[in-house]
């Protein structure tokens, strides 16, 4: 399994097929869904299949994040092409509670930043929370992010934008 990142505490890699249920398990949890869009079970398992398939087409797609220490999920990661804006590309990520507060997400994002700017020519790379989801505005903020002074609708939804530019 190819790894997007580790540092000895994380590791972003590609998933397996029988790593469904740990994915399916992390979107049972309110309160880890209350900001995110309504899916349906199905439309997760979807989700997990598009991963496996999105390995062997390129550069982007979705890999889980893992506790090194005690080899536990604990969520799951995206880097795509940002449909709202071409030439930018998008990150996000999904962590399971217990996870919470421990600067996992901030490690991840910039890693996920530093991965599309490595494989890629983008100048910018965007990220989108929804508009109550302070944690998450915290983390890309302390990722290196800047909130655009417009948001972007998604879904039927008004999410918070956040914008990182290449530096060199």
């Amino acid at each position: 399994m190819p790894a997007l990142y580790e540092n000895g505490e994380i590791l972003v890699r590609e998933f397996v097929p029988e790593e469904l249920d740990v994915f399916l398990a992390l979107f049972e949890d309110p309160a880890v869904t209350q900001y995110l869009p309504a899916v349906s079970p199905e439309r997760y398992r979807e989700l997990f299949q598009t991963a496996l398939e999105d390995y062997r087409k390129g550069l982007f797609g979705r890999w889980g994040i893992w506790d090194t220490a005690a080899g536990r999920f604990i969520g799951t990661c995206l880097a795509r092409p940002f449909v709202e804006a071409p030439g930018q590309l998008e990150i996000g990520y999904t962590l399971a509670q217990a996870y919470w507060g421990k600067g996992i997400a901030t490690k991840v994002a910039k890693a996920l930043v530093e991965y599309c700017f490595s494989q890629t020519t983008v100048k910018e790379v965007v990220a989108l929370t929804d508009l109550d989801n302070v944690g998450s505005q915290k983390v890309l903020l302390k990722a290196g992010f800047s909130r655009s002074l417009r948001n972007i609708i998604r879904d039927g939804r008004e999410v918070a934008y956040f914008v990182i530019q290449r530096t060199q």
